[in-house]
């Protein structure tokens, strides 16, 4: 392996390597070098060093260069809350060929006698442009391994061992074709589900067991229930025929919601490919009605399909957080985040989303969401949060001299981060053609619980208080208990910390008195800008799911890429997430929901993909032409 591959290959790991006054100065995450990996670096340290002078500590794989002047590691790291440590840190990747390289998949056989033409055609298209990505496939027989467990049936104490295959935690995802249950099948899911039953009260005495747990004791009977070692990591996606009601550009979005709640159950799986000769479709949890003909097939799997198995959606637990308490009613920002939510009622792009209880009638499917979910309820679709002012201690800004006498800090470059005598944190980063010196201020926002409805918002029990310094915190309504109520942070957590940094460094304008945010399941048109510093970014972007380090990123270096193309005078932002939605943000409140009305009212800002299209006419950012 030559120097650069070595290089690459540790940055992609998350590892920096840079040069300082002659010397190779190493960052890695805890237990990533090995004793053999120190050895070779020591060997070869004069090779390394010379090719990071040269190359200016950089490398030829976009996704190992600093990113916009930041690693992707300090990136990931700054958002996460990762700056005490870095157990469980793992860096963010952007790039879906990287993405690609680290991805272990499967198919499972398909079932007997299984005819769907289509489909099939489409399984070895898709297992082939996997390849093509460098994606890892797996043959079945090494993807599983066996076994066996025993249960013990109530009353009669009668005991039966079952022998099964479960796809082993290493493996990403698991692509099998959906079949409709047969007579039979349906006898045997009914049996099943009326054991589970009695097995959960008898047995279990209701005690929670693990989803692969519940999995293995129900997946013998039902071709759509997939055995995973680990469903955590592991996800299921289902090749189906395309539901064209779902896709049809005609039938309202909120009409489409429990469609693609009903696909996600039947099918009981993380993702769902809809395939017909002509279109595709992905559905996961973010009930993005995206649509690709076949002949994209090579951006559907690159930009859509890949990045959704590398970063799977996962709510954050309350284990990350230091948790306190506040008092939301003496907020003033808990009151316009209140207000914010009401004003939106008539625009209907914040639908209240649902239950598991309501749309989730068998027990065991229940139990396994329940288990996967976090203690959540539910789910709703959107968000709305606001931005408290960011609070510094001390000068905002230093000259160069004045960073230069800073202290380094553990785990960063100090290229990139350096720390005062109190502990206040400053960062390099360039804006235009300089660089700057800026102080990492402490982020406060106010945002909606997971689950809650966003137009309704009750101020005691369902506005979070977030912040982020060296750490995640999270402050609930006082009298609130975390265990017995069900007020857990939204999935986004990364994505607004990362807009509420990302405008505080680049855009302080947008900021300085707070900045209202609102996220809905869709996109406007690009009609609806103004010529007014209205600015739209990210629709190229890959579509990672929310509630990753990954969408966090790019949501922070959308801002970063638009106060170097425009300047920091910037009155609203869009900021697109393909295949998710818009996270739209503004200085002022009172524009903020005229401009939202205004454009639901006239046709330019809709639920679901309709405005899709019209934002990637261009590259890269969009700015509204005047006129238009």
């Amino acid at each position: 392996m030559n120097v650069s591959e070595i290089v690459e290959n540790l940055t992609q790991q998350g590892v920096q390597l840079w040069a300082d006054d002659g010397k190779l100065k190493i960052n890695s995450p805890k237990g990533l070098l090995t004793p053999e990996l120190r050895t070779e670096l020591a060997e070869r340290k004069t090779e390394i060093l010379s090719f990071l002078q040269t190359s200016n500590g950089t490398t030829s794989n976009r996704s190992a260069r600093k990113t916009q002047d930041l690693s992707l590691q300090t990136i990931g790291r700054l958002i996460g809350g990762y700056c005490r440590k870095v157990t469980g840190f793992i860096p963010p990747v952007i790039e879906p060929k990287v993405m690609a390289q680290k991805l272990k998949v499967t198919f499972k056989p398909l079932p007997n006698g299984y005819k769907e033409d289509t489909i099939l055609q489409f399984r070895e298209q898709l297992e082939a442009k996997l390849r093509d990505n460098e994606v890892q496939i797996l043959p079945w027989e090494e993807a599983t391994k066996e076994f066996n467990y025993e249960i013990t049936i109530p009353f009669i104490n009668w005991k039966k061992n079952i022998t099964t295959r479960v796809v082993k935690a290493s493996v990403n995802a698991l692509f099998y074709v959906e079949k409709s249950p047969s007579l039979l099948d349906r006898v045997k899911i009914f049996v099943v589900e009326i054991f589970y039953r009695i097995y959960s009260v008898m047995i279990l005495k209701n005690r929670q067991i693990s989803a692969s747990k519940i999995m293995q004791l129900i997946s013998w009977s039902e071709e759509n229930i997939q055995p995973l070692e680990d469903p955590t990591n592991t996800q299921a996606i289902a090749l189906t025929q395309l539901n064209q009601k779902f896709i049809d550009p005609k039938i309202p979005y909120q009409q489409k919601i429990p469609i693609g709640i009903n696909t996600l159950i039947k099918t009981f799986s993380e993702i769902v490919i809809g395939i017909s000769s002509t279109k595709i479709s992905i559905l996961n949890m973010n009930l993005s009605d995206s649509v690709f003909p076949v002949e994209s097939i090579d951006e559907f799997v690159r930009k859509s399909l890949i990045p959704k198995i590398y970063v799977p959606i996962q709510p954050l637990p309350l284990s990350r957080f230091e948790v306190g308490e506040y008092e939301p009613q003496m907020s003033i920002y808990a009151k316009q985040l209140v207000r914010l939510g009401q004003e939106l009622t008539s625009t209907n792009l914040l639908p209240s989303g649902f239950k598991f209880n309501d749309a989730i009638k068998r027990k065991s499917h229940r139990d396994i969401v329940d288990w996967m979910a976090n203690g959540r309820t539910g789910v709703s679709y959107g968000f709305v949060a606001y931005a408290e002012p960011p609070q510094y201690i001390g000068v905002v800004e230093i000259s160069e001299s004045e960073w230069e006498s800073l202290f380094s800090i553990e785990g960063f470059s100090p290229d990139e981060l350096r720390q005062n005598e109190i502990g206040r944190r400053y960062i390099k980063t360039r804006i235009g053609e300089k660089h700057v010196f800026k102080q990492l201020p402490d982020i406060w926002l106010i945002s909606s619980r997971s689950g809650s409805n966003k137009t309704n918002l009750n101020i005691e029990t369902d506005v979070l208080r977030i912040g982020l310094q060296d750490r995640l915190l999270l402050e609930l309504p006082k009298g609130i208990d975390p265990v017995v109520g069900d007020i857990k942070p939204s999935y986004d957590i990364y994505v607004m910390v990362a807009i509420a940094l990302g405008a505080a460094l680049y855009a302080p304008e947008l900021i300085k008195n707070g900045m209202p945010m609102v996220h809905f399941h869709g996109y406007p048109s690009i009609q609806w800008f103004k010529d007014n510093n209205e600015y739209c970014t990210g629709v190229h972007n890959p579509s990672v799911p929310c509630g990753t380090y990954e969408s966090g990123v790019f949501n922070f270096l959308g801002i970063y890429n638009l106060a170097n193309k425009y300047g920091s005078n910037i009155s609203l932002a869009s900021l697109i997430e393909p295949d998710h939605g818009t996270n739209i943000i503004a200085s002022d409140l009172e524009y903020l929901i005229s401009r939202i009305k205004t454009g639901v009212e006239q046709g330019q800002i809709e639920l679901g993909g309709k405005h899709f299209p019209s934002l990637k006419v261009g590259i890269g950012e969009l700015k509204a032409p005047s006129g238009n």
